[in-house]
């Protein structure tokens, strides 16, 4: 019912109020949600634009909420990447039909209500609040702490690694 990029949009907007204040880089991002870096440099873009998200680029850059996370709701985050479309007339293009819509393409537009309500009702403060064993949408922050900066072994270059052998011989 819902986009990959909804989706992806949620994922990362959870993320980052989970981080707090603290800006995360969109590696970081990526490793977190789950979701591939070149499209979540489109979705950042999109939450960017309306205003749900800042980034900043350089040496301690990288994404933060706009706005505190309970003043985002789940509706804002999807409105932003991928808005939901109400029926407002007949899908099929009857004209006799015009805005009045017959009862299966209303009730379809009742339902498509409710859950545009269910989402304006949650803010994403909620969902990082909630007590569960298994966190919504993305890994812990703590996890994401521990595995943003990994300790990384350089290999030698060739050339090096040729040194090293005949001095050992």
């Amino acid at each position: 019912m819902f986009s990959q990029t909804s989706e992806y949009a949620l994922r990362v907007v959870v993320c980052l109020a989970s981080a707090g204040d603290q800006p995360l880089t969109i590696p970081q991002l990526a490793r977190a949600t789950h979701t591939p870096e070149g499209y979540l440099a489109k979705v950042l873009r999109s939450l960017a634009r309306a205003e749900l998200v800042r980034s900043q680029r350089g040496l301690h850059g990288g994404s933060v909420l706009a706005r505190p996370a309970d003043q985002i709701t789940v509706y804002d985050v999807i409105q932003a990447v991928d808005p939901i479309r109400r029926i407002t007339t007949c899908p099929l293009g009857l004209p006799s039909h015009g805005t009045n819509l017959c009862p299966l393409h209303r009730r379809l537009d009742d339902a498509i209500a409710s859950v545009e309500k269910a989402f304006r009702d949650s803010t994403i403060a909620e969902l990082v609040a909630e007590k569960t064993s298994s966190p919504p949408l993305a890994d812990p922050i703590v996890q994401l702490r521990e595995r943003a900066f990994p300790v990384q072994v350089r290999r030698k270059s060739r050339s090096a690694r040729s040194k090293s052998k005949r001095v050992r011989q």
